[in-house]
C-alpha cells in the first residue's frame, strides 16, 4: 500500500478509483451517495446512484463494480449509520480479492471512513496494511494553504 496526497480524478482512466459508499437503497430504487469521493463521482456520473441502488438490491452492501473503472466500497450501513471498522475491513478484503480476480494493477482508494465519517487514520490504517500490496494507492486530498501575506507597518 502506497499513501499519497493529491486529486483521486487525476488517476481516472489510470486505474480502478474505490468510491466509499453506504448499503442503504430508496424507495425508488437507487443508491444513496453521500460525500468526498461519492458525491464527487456523482457530479462525474449522473446515473451512479441507478448503478448503486441495482447492485445493492441484487448483491447487498458488498465492493461491487461500478462500471467506467469505479467500484463501491461500503463503509457504512445507511447514510445515518457511522463508518464501521468490521465493514471497512471487509470491503478491503472484498476489494482485495476482485483486484486479484480482475487483474487490476492500479487501485486508488481515499481513507476510508476518514474523511466525512471522522474516523482517525491511525485507526484504520492497521485494518488495510496486511492486505494492500503496491497496486493499492491510498489518497487524502492535498491540503490547500494560503499564505496571508501583512504589511507590518499596518500592525
Amino acid at each position: 500500500m502506497r499513501e499519497i496526497e493529491g486529486d483521486i480524478w487525476n488517476y481516472f482512466g489510470k486505474g480502478v478509483i474505490a468510491i466509499t459508499t453506504n448499503g442503504h437503497v430508496t424507495r425508488n430504487g437507487t443508491g444513496v451517495v453521500g460525500n468526498g469521493v461519492a458525491r464527487q463521482a456523482l457530479e462525474r456520473f449522473p446515473d451512479l446512484q441507478l448503478r448503486l441502488g441495482e447492485i445493492l438490491r441484487t448483491s447487498g452492501n458488498h465492493v461491487a463494480s461500478l462500471g467506467d473503472n469505479l467500484v463501491s466500497f461500503p463503509v457504512e450501513d445507511s447514510p445515518w449509520a457511522l463508518p464501521d471498522l468490521r465493514l471497512i475491513r471487509r470491503s478491503a478484503e472484498e476489494l482485495r480479492r476482485l483486484a486479484d480476480h480482475e487483474g487490476w494493477q492500479l487501485i486508488i482508494v481515499p481513507r476510508p471512513g476518514c474523511g466525512g465519517g471522522g474516523l482517525s487514520w491511525r485507526e484504520v490504517r492497521p485494518l488495510l496494511t496486511d492486505l494492500f500490496d503496491d497496486r493499492f494507492l491510498v489518497i487524502t486530498e492535498k491540503a490547500i494553504t494560503t499564505t496571508v501575506e501583512t504589511d507590518s507597518a499596518n500592525l
